[in-house]
């Protein structure tokens, strides 16, 4: 496994001692240096370039979230946070993963093999398709509807029918078929079932707040028995949150 040069931020003092120690029993991993700021952080990149981040979301200042934008496309970041709220920001910023504190050695060695095989350039493991549908065909009244995958918000179950909502503003389709029927059609990499009545689209995440997902004026409950799958989906980690 090629070498990965890295960088370890985070306010928390003990947080950053922590993830030097597993940076450092870690063979395929290079510590270039450790920092408790994002600007001091910025500041080194700007001269030594890194392959990798472990980096706290909430600091003071420059946060985690906005020092990971300011950075070059080659760079990429893994998430520490005790915050769990943020694993959608961190999804829609295209973070390899996101570790909830406190963090086993064992969650940060998977995530640190992930983020060697991306860097080395390997396909991961879950990367989507090429051949991955565009789009569906379901039946409503007397006939058959395309709909774009992309334009889908979320689909909610109703007994015998499916409510499939659209971000283009016309009415919900309705089309006489099981929720798991449509499912099993739609690509794991874009929809994710978060409750027993609703699918929804994982890019039209807004937010999560209360244990309901956020997407425009839709308020979408989460189930219990869903709760930890879509965190997984969502980080690219198994996590099991409290």
């Amino acid at each position: 496994m090629n070498t990965v040069s890295c960088i370890v931020v985070d306010d928390e003092p003990l947080a950053v001692k922590l993830i030097v120690s597993y940076v450092e029993k870690t063979p395929f991993l290079e510590l270039k240096g450790s920092f408790t700021s994002g600007k001091s952080a910025f500041a080194f990149l700007q001269e030594t370039p890194v392959d990798l981040l472990f980096c706290d979301i909430q600091m003071p200042n420059l946060s985690g979230m906005d020092l990971s934008k300011m950075l070059p496309e080659h760079t990429k970041v893994i998430f520490t946070t005790a915050f769990s709220q943020y694993a959608v920001e961190g999804f829609k910023v295209h973070a390899l993963d996101y570790l909830l504190k406190p963090i086993s050695y064992e969650d940060f060695l998977s995530a640190a093999k992930h983020a060697a095989k991306v860097i080395s350039g390997k396909p991961a493991a879950t990367a989507a398709r090429d051949d991955t549908p565009k789009s569906i065909f379901v039946k409503t009244e007397y006939k058959l509807q395309q709909i774009e995958l992309d334009k889908i918000t979320f689909i909610e179950g109703m007994k015998d029918y499916v409510k499939i909502h659209l971000d283009d503003g016309s009415d919900p389709v309705l089309s006489l078929m099981r929720l798991k029927t449509l499912e099993e059609k739609l690509p794991k990499d874009r929809f994710v079932r978060v409750q027993k009545s609703f699918i929804v689209r994982i890019p039209k995440i807004e937010a999560i707040e209360r244990n309901h997902i956020v997407i425009g004026k839709d308020r979408i409950p989460i189930g219990e028995t869903y709760r930890d799958y879509l965190y997984e989906v969502l980080s690219g980690t198994s996590l099991l949150l409290e």
